[in-house]
């Protein structure tokens, strides 16, 4: 049975939310790479040194919530049922809706829209992403090896889940055109979620048949 968080875990909550939410606002202001810490913290009236607290790096200030993501991800992943295979724990996870994808708020698409110009004007944040998937990749090949009795590093693995976090990042990609050109709404979540549907049908069949017989090889 879930309980309430106490006052005092509420108004951390509340600090974090502030601090977020003025980071967001003077990036998309004067852009990522123009903000100093300093003046996050002096607008959301904290020390400096709360604001690491609570963000360990500057970047987590725009990507703590797709590391939230990604972790609990791979918790399902990890934690599945017995019987239960890799693709289809991550397939469940993945396809059912949350957020923006399930979101009715209309000003929902507005923040992804925003999140996605400060990203897009900064290659600290581009980077930054970058590395996100790459570690939660190299996670996920882990998995993938050891349901499959293999080395960590082992080659399948590592294609495997490549492929399965291409899907991520593609939809990701969806959402944030869609928001940028304003699109909003059930229609976008129900494509972005059948695209979803339909790349995964592709890896669960194999790229072979996707990619038809392949000619005989040149010598």
């Amino acid at each position: 049975m879930k309980t309430e968080p106490g006052l005092r875990e509420r108004k951390k909550q509340q600090t974090r939310r502030r601090i977020a939410d003025t980071a967001i606002g003077l990036f998309a202001e004067r852009g990522f790479d123009h903000v100093p810490v300093a003046e996050i913290a002096r607008r959301a009236e904290v020390s400096e040194a709360t604001v690491f607290n609570y963000f360990p790096a500057k970047e987590d200030l725009v990507y703590d919530g797709m590391v939230a993501f990604e972790a609990s991800l791979l918790d399902a992943v990890r934690e599945r049922e017995p019987g239960v295979s890799v693709f289809d724990a991550f397939r469940d996870f993945l396809v059912r809706p949350r957020g923006a994808l399930a979101d009715r708020d209309p000003a929902a698409m507005g923040r992804v829209a925003t999140a996605a110009r400060i990203t897009a004007g900064s290659g600290a944040l581009r980077a930054r992403e970058r590395q996100n998937f790459d570690e939660f990749t190299a996670e996920l090949a882990e998995l993938v090896a050891d349901e499959a009795g293999a080395r960590p590093d082992d080659l399948e693995a590592w294609v495997v889940a490549n492929a399965l976090m291409g899907v991520n990042r593609a939809m990701k990609e969806s959402v944030h055109r869609a928001a940028l050109a304003g699109r909003g709404g059930k229609r976008v979540a129900d494509r972005v979620l059948a695209d979803a549907h339909r790349a995964l049908d592709v890896l669960e069949r194999g790229l072979g048949a996707q990619l038809g017989t392949p000619g005989p090889r040149q010598s």
